[in-house]
């Protein structure tokens, strides 16, 4: 699938900000085997004072730029072409035990970027948790294959949590939205990482864009795609990264575009940093994502 993607974040400041050091992460990168990107702009108002380009250690494409002049607003703009590549999904059923998947990713002596160590324990954002534990483990038995546990989980989460927006602020952990059991895309990825990771699974998170499809007959709205957020569970060297959306209860497929991959929202939120201002913001986003036509 080929798709034209543009988003639009816009910050609108009570206050003018004087100063402000921003990390950007939106900008989708190749991965082999999955998605190659063809072209992509990146256009910030008010023009910064610096920017630097560079890849962080996952190899997410990340811009440092610094506004050394008061400003009101703060516009991010991109807009990317990327194809898509159809990866078929292993059989369930024929990938390897949880058992010797959990033996195996801490046997693996790399630390590379796409090495299943990086997934295996608490980060920032998504600390150990007794009770998801103990939920999670119910579907991975340890003879059962692995994927089809993951895949089981998947649809627990997606049967048994509410997607509510509005009730979870970014910062939620995810025992607080597994407590809940309601959140968005974020609590649902990161409840389902905290699950794996805590019976010794190796499990990551991603982010990208979900393309939404209208209902029948109804034209499709600007802007109305969505940022979305999912998982990806380490299911043995040969299989390796099989990415499971807990929101949706499907597999990553070609409606998932990767725009970066980490421990978790941490790693790859799309807007960080330090801004030296005295009052509030109201934050709006816009995305579209657009099948192109061969």
């Amino acid at each position: 699938m080929l798709y034209d993607i543009r988003q639009t974040t816009t910050y609108t400041y009570t206050v003018p900000v004087r100063v402000a050091r921003q990390v950007l992460r939106m900008t989708p990168v190749d991965r082999a085997g999955h998605q190659h990107v063809i072209a992509h702009m990146l256009e910030i108002l008010p023009d910064p004072a610096e920017r630097e380009q560079g890849t962080d250690f996952f190899g997410n494409g990340v811009t440092w730029v610094t506004l050394d002049a008061p400003h009101d607003h703060l516009q991010i703009s991109t807009r990317s072409r990327v194809e898509v590549l159809s990866t078929a999904l292993p059989e369930a059923a024929a990938t390897p035990t949880v058992e010797a998947v959990r033996t195996e990713a801490l046997e693996i002596p790399d630390l590379s970027a796409r090495a299943p160590c990086h997934g295996l324990f608490a980060s920032r954002a998504v600390p150990l948790d007794g009770e998801i534990t103990d939920w999670t483990a119910s579907s991975f038995s340890g003879d059962r294959p692995v994927l089809e546990a993951g895949i089981e989980l998947m649809h627990r989460i997606k049967d048994g949590f509410v997607y509510e927006p509005g009730s979870t602020i970014v910062t939620t952990a995810p025992h607080e939205a597994f407590a809940a059991r309601r959140g968005v895309c974020q609590d649902f990825a990161q409840v389902m990482i905290a699950g794996l990771r805590g019976i010794g699974l190796p499990a990551r998170y991603v982010s990208g864009y979900l393309r939404t499809v209208p209902p029948e007959g109804q034209a499709r709205l600007e802007g109305a795609d969505a940022t979305h957020a999912w998982v990806e569970l380490w299911c043995g060297r040969q299989a390796g990264w099989i990415g499971l959306d807990p929101t949706n209860a499907i597999p990553a497929g070609d409606d998932h575009i990767i725009l970066g991959i980490g421990r978790d929202y941490a790693d790859v939120s799309p807007v960080d940093g330090v801004v030296v201002a005295s009052g509030d913001h109201v934050l709006s986003v816009g995305v579209d994502v657009i099948p192109v036509e061969r």
